[in-house]
């Protein structure tokens, strides 16, 4: 199946910084893509369902909780849980694990950038995040959208192979059944009751 080209993908930037946000929001809608910013990767669980509906944050409304996620792109560095920690948590997800993920960072760290990328990352980002960068997204959101759709296509095939499978197994088992009961028929022992009845019949007759 071919995803769309038309299609609008759903980003979900998460960044403690409003500033930043304000300007990933800005680079993701004008390359067209459908954006939802939060301040914290709580909220971002939240967002994903990986959370109990008792500790959701007001500023999360139910709308969003029922939309799509196609990507999620975070920062770093932040309170509470690091970006690092929230990819962490989308990763060990086995109904997220598909969903790409972009770390950004102002800082420039070799050993943070290998275990992002080495935990399930698809890109780390330098801040300031540039235009050009939101070109880098796409491919990683298709290859995340044809896996999907490969997992569907199989879990598909192997419910259509079970169904197969049991309905052969029903067939062999009337199969095997079926001879028995024509053999049951064939050798089937007259009826007692006709015995007596034509014995009954030959002596009176042998009076006439």
């Amino acid at each position: 199946m071919a995803v769309a080209a038309e299609t609008q993908f759903h980003v979900l930037a998460v960044d403690d910084s409003r500033l930043d946000r304000m300007l990933i929001e800005r680079l993701l809608k004008t390359s067209s893509y459908q954006v939802t910013t939060v301040d914290s990767g709580s909220k971002a669980l939240q967002i994903l369902g990986l959370q109990d509906d008792q500790t959701n944050s007001p500023s999360v409304s139910s709308d969003q909780h029922d939309t799509e996620v196609n990507l999620i792109i975070t920062d770093y560095c932040m309170p509470e849980m690091t970006g690092y920690d929230l990819l962490k948590k989308i990763k060990e997800s086995s109904s997220l694990k598909d969903i790409p993920v972009v770390i950004m960072s102002s800082e420039n760290v070799p050993s943070r950038i290998h275990r992002c990328l080495e935990e399930g990352a698809e890109e780390f980002f330098l801040k300031p995040v540039q235009l050009s960068d939101m070109n880098r997204l796409k491919p990683h959101i298709l290859k995340g959208k044809y896996k999907e759709l490969h997992q569907q296509q199989v879990l598909q095939n192997s419910s259509i192979t079970g169904s197969n499978h049991n309905s052969n197994k029903r067939k062999a088992m009337d199969d095997e059944i079926s001879p028995e009961m024509s053999k049951t028929k064939t050798h089937k022992q007259p009826d007692s009751t006709v015995i007596p009845y034509i014995t009954s019949f030959s002596f009176l007759t042998s009076f006439e």
